[in-house]
């Protein structure tokens, strides 16, 4: 990773690892690890745990691990496997080991033996349903099990016979044996392993009929890697315990220690992995990588710089309760990034034509335009100026509405961006009154320099007619409407019907070269990119990645 754009602000987490390190623990080292299932895309929520995670290790001298959450054959895929390793890669980091937690199978199962061996561990034959039913409620405890108190013989039997594949799925599981009466649900006799005859998982192939369970495997992976900070969301703040009661009761190779801390809520946006399939599969979004998607891959494709997502999670810090953080932060991390590293280029959304009527026809002019207005080292382009050129529709009005009108109208003046002062002398008007070509007249004189004895106040972009290559720009906004979607129970409802609007308009001959995924900031229009999968040179796509400004925070103070 670069060195730090943001400097990581002191939190509780760093606070206790700062003291172990004053007091000595772990022979000094920091060892944290992102463990991922590769069951689907990573979303925005798991940047705040990849910056945590990585940034720490970094921070500190320490290592951090790249380990897969492999434990469920059934939803998980090699293809999202690469898919992680290229997000945790485009956000700047390197793992120190890439681990899979089904490396450690075997060792795992010793430990369930072991386990049993301590009479702290039984197979169990009740049904899914059945183990709820007995497992009680938050008001009431549960009852033990009729298996609970097989022989240490008789669970060693079964369990190698589970592992065999002897029984089908469901028929039989492996429970720890706790405390069935626990106020905490999770202590609650938990199942560590359960059957899945015949799948075939990405890694191990057909090897094993039977799976760990999560809490299981999470804990003592971490015990075998060494990693001394575990550090979760707080969903996990209940299953500290049976961490703990794993660590107890085996005879594992290292002491790790778990700390929770506030899981990312961003306003306008869904997180949940249930919603964000709906939309997928509702065709409400065009697949996991569509723009407006919170995932990390559609964050890519609409042109979000991995730094950007970096400085936002060093801002927002970190705490030990869940918050919701205003979209606008995000978007000023995004555009702050953008500003500095996002070359200038002009592009044509609306097109009007303007016909240039004292310039001479065929003639061609290169003007020289800065790639940059705060960095020299950006360098300069050349732009072709021709009688014919394109402004937006939005850049002329007839009659002016108000004095402090900037843009071009009827009998007015405006500078093209870099060129000539040109004046409006004639709209030209369909059969159905709409206007489609402006008949206007340059000053030749006003090239880099200001016309005399009348002040021109406006500055509007343009691009040649001749020279301008036709592209489709895709209009991207939030996807919804609301900051808290769903808060009446119809998330649905509360979707941005304009969050895509797909324009065809006219850009700068160089942008038709870019590589996909570059990133340019249309002047007077907004940040865009290369859309990486439909984008070609004869005919380029750009995703609007953000406005120039915050146009929602003028809708909110209008609505509030």
């Amino acid at each position: 990773m670069s060195k730090r754009e943001t400097p990581a602000a002191k939190n509780f987490i760093r606070q206790i690892i700062d003291e172990d390190l004053e007091r000595g623990l772990n022979d000094g080292r920091v060892a944290t690890r992102f463990p991922p299932e590769p069951n689907g895309c990573l979303h925005i929520g798991h940047v705040k745990s990849m910056c945590l995670n990585f940034g720490i290790a970094y921070d500190y001298g320490g290592t951090c691990n790249l380990r897969f959450d492999d434990t469920n054959p059934d939803a998980e895929s090699p293809e999202y496997v690469a898919a992680i390793k290229d997000d945790v890669q485009w956000l700047g980091y390197e793992w120190t080991n890439l681990r899979f937690a089904s490396d450690y199978f075997e060792e795992l199962y010793g430990f369930a033996e072991e386990l049993i061996r301590k009479g702290k561990a039984y197979v169990c034959d009740l049904n899914a349903e059945q183990i709820r039913e007995y497992r009680g409620t938050l008001t009431e405890p549960g009852r033990d099990s009729p298996y609970r108190e097989r022989s240490v013989e008789e669970n060693l039997d079964l369990f190698r016979r589970m592992r065999a594949g002897e029984f089908t799925d469901g028929s039989r599981v492996l429970r720890a044996k706790i405390d069935m009466a626990s106020p905490n649900i999770n202590l609650r006799d938990p199942t560590l392993y359960r059957i899945r005859k015949g799948a075939s998982h990405h890694q191990t192939g057909e090897t094993w009929a039977i799976y760990p369970m999560y809490d299981f495997t999470h804990t003592l992976s971490d015990a075998l890697e060494g990693i001394t900070h575990s550090l979760c969301t707080l969903e996990f703040e209940d299953h500290r315990p049976l961490y703990d009661w794993f660590l107890d009761n085996i005879d594992v190779p290292s002491r790790p220690r778990q700390y929770e801390f506030g899981r990312l809520n961003l306003e306008y946006m869904v997180l949940s992995k249930r919603r964000l399939t709906e939309l997928v599969e509702q065709g409400i979004v065009d697949g996991w990588d569509d723009p407006r998607m919170p995932t990390i891959a559609g964050i890519r494709r609409r042109g979000f710089p991995p730094e950007a997502l970096r400085d936002f999670c060093a801002r927002i810090g970190v705490t030990k309760s869940d918050g919701m953080v205003e979209m606008a932060m995000l978007e000023n991390s995004v555009r702050e990034a953008l500003d500095a590293a996002a070359p200038r280029a002009m592009a044509v959304l609306n097109p009007l034509k303007v016909v240039i009527e004292n310039y001479p026809e065929g003639e061609r002019e290169s003007l020289t335009a800065a790639n940059h207005p705060k960095d020299d080292s950006f360098g300069e382009r050349t732009v072709t100026f021709t009688r014919e050129v394109y402004i937006d529709r939005d850049d002329f009005m007839e009659v002016p509405p108000n004095k402090k009108y900037k843009r071009l109208s009827l009998g007015g003046e405006v500078r093209l961006r870099n060129g000539y002062v040109i004046r409006c002398d004639e709209a030209i008007r369909d059969d159905n009154g709409e206007i489609t070509e402006l008949r206007c007249s340059y000053d030749p004189a006003t090239l880099g320099a200001n016309p005399e004895g009348r002040k021109v106040k406006g500055v509007i972009h343009w691009v040649s007619a001749e020279d301008g290559v036709p592209a489709t720009i895709r209009l991207y906004d939030r996807l919804f409407n609301v900051p808290n979607p769903g808060a009446d129970g119809d998330w649905k409802r509360d979707l941005n019907p304009d969050s895509l609007v797909t324009v065809e308009g006219v850009v700068e001959p160089s942008l038709a070269r870019a590589e996909p995924g570059a990133r340019f900031q249309f002047e007077r229009e907004g940040y865009f990119c290369v859309d990486p999968h439909d984008s070609t040179p004869e005919r380029p796509v750009f995703n609007r990645t953000i406005t120039l400004r915050d146009t929602w925070e003028k809708i909110s103070q209008r609505e509030g």
